[in-house]
Parts: structure tokens; sequence; C-alpha cells
């Protein structure tokens, strides 16, 4: 704890980049799978076609878990490099 005491300014400076960096509203892969969610649900109980429906609605999770993917394996590779986040 004394080594955030110490570097109070770096650690509000790294607190707030970090809340930054996670902002789900302007994230375009969680829009894009809320509007999936969003249409599933259209084209189920609006416009009846279940099976259809059910097809987009998979794609919420399947961005979801590409996205993960990809953010996994940029954060390995600044593991690899070293823990600098800057």
């Amino acid at each position: 704890m004394a080594l955030m005491e110490d570097n109070g300014d770096e650690f509000e400076e790294s607190k707030e980049k970090a809340e930054e960096a996670f902002d789900p509203i302007s994230d375009p892969v969680a829009l894009g799978a809320a509007a999936s969610v969003a249409f599933s649900w259209f084209l189920f109980y609006v416009k009846g076609n279940k099976i259809q429906g059910l097809f987009v609605g998979l794609w919420a999770p399947t961005l979801l878990g590409a996205a993960s993917y990809i953010k996994q394996m940029e954060l390995a590779e600044k593991m690899d490099k070293g823990l600098s986040f800057r």
C-alpha cells in the first residue's frame, strides 16, 4: 500500500485510464451484440420466424467471444513484452 501512496498521481492516472478502457457503451462489439439480441427478439416474436430469430440470437455470444479472444491475445502480447501498459 505504501507504493500506492508514494505514487498517488500515477495511481490516479492509471485508475482513470482503466475506467476509460472499460466503457461498454462505446464498444462497437457490445453495441452489435445488443442490437443482434434486439433484432433476434423482433424476428422471433414480432415476425414469428423462430428459426431465423434463433440464428440471429447466436450472433451476440459469437461476437462477444471473438472480441474477448482478441483482447486476451493483445494482453498476452503485452505480457510477453513486459508489464508496461503505457
